[in-house]
């Protein structure tokens, strides 16, 4: 039986198994107590994306699960060379035991100039999840970090859902292609609120800066159309307005159906704003903008 076959299998296919993301989530790097957690899920929100997990405990999931009651948690991600999987595996169990329609094991293999142990990341991908597999962690609670095409297959084929990250619409279009119409796919955006571009660059240049030396996210970029010139002294404009939504909170909005015409069934959205500032109303005035009903 191929892994495909045991996918099917183990219920994959069923859609009254998918797990239901909503269709906009929120992307954090930076701790997320409790009471943002709550805060998020009342104003409608639909899932709250860890983006630092370095806990294979995965206490913090755990955590705002318990402090809220529809918001489903995902793991964006778990880096598969420092997370050892059947300690992933054991604490999922844990968490499902009493959220399993709320929790969403994300995995991924990050990117090499992090990783000493970055070696055949598509086999270790594929390892990884055969432990998951044999440890009873459900296809439909598991989702992969997914940028070129060949990772792309391997979350239709072996997770629920994609979560392509630090990708344009063009990106999201082209990967629904690839997954078909079954897996979920989930983009995440980052988002500046702030309508004059030099201020916006203020805040997001050092986040965009940060991951122009990583060779992963610059192969994408490049499959995209983007080159040299754009990727020097922090990125061109060009390459900024297409990675980072920046404006009022409308025409974030505009941006985010941008990617829900391209085939997105959930936007990930990374609220980036100066340190030491409060993300709450930033994340209110995106929920009014988006629609959501909180």
């Amino acid at each position: 039986m191929d892994k495909t076959d045991e996918a099917d299998k183990t219920g994959k296919a069923d859609e009254a198994a998918k797990i239901q993301l909503g269709a906009i989530g929120v992307w954090r790097h930076e701790d997320t107590g409790p009471g943002l957690a709550v805060e998020l899920e009342r104003l409608g929100y639909g899932t709250l994306w860890l983006g630092n997990v370095t806990d294979p405990d995965l206490a913090e999931a755990e955590r705002l699960l318990d402090a809220t009651e529809t918001l489903v948690v995902a793991t964006g991600i778990v880096n598969i060379w420092s997370n050892p999987a059947d300690r992933v595996a054991r604490s999922y169990r844990r968490i499902a035991e009493r959220h399993a329609d709320r929790f969403l094991l994300g995995i991924g293999a990050g990117h090499p100039e992090a990783t000493k142990e970055f070696v055949r990341p598509y086999q270790a991908l594929n390892d990884y999840l055969d432990v998951l597999d044999e440890a009873g962690v459900p296809v439909a609670r598991r989702a992969l970090a997914a940028l070129g095409p060949r990772v792309l297959r391997l979350a239709a084929d072996r997770t629920a859902a994609a979560h392509p990250y630090l990708v344009t619409p063009d990106h999201t279009r082209q990967a629904r292609e690839i997954l078909g119409t079954g897996p979920i796919l989930a983009p995440e955006q980052k988002v500046v609120l702030e309508t004059d571009r030099t201020r916006a660059r203020a805040v997001g240049d050092g986040t965009l800066g940060f991951y122009l030396d990583l060779s992963n996210y610059l192969a994408n970029l490049r499959r995209l159309g983007f080159d040299d010139t754009d990727f020097a002294d922090g990125g061109s404009d060009r390459l900024f307005d297409a990675l980072i939504l920046h404006g009022d909170a409308a025409r974030v909005a505009e941006g985010v159906r941008a990617h829900q015409e391209a085939g997105a069934d959930h936007v990930a959205l990374q609220l980036l704003h100066p340190a030491d500032t409060d993300p709450s109303p930033g994340y209110r005035a995106l929920a009014e903008a988006l629609g959501l009903a909180g």
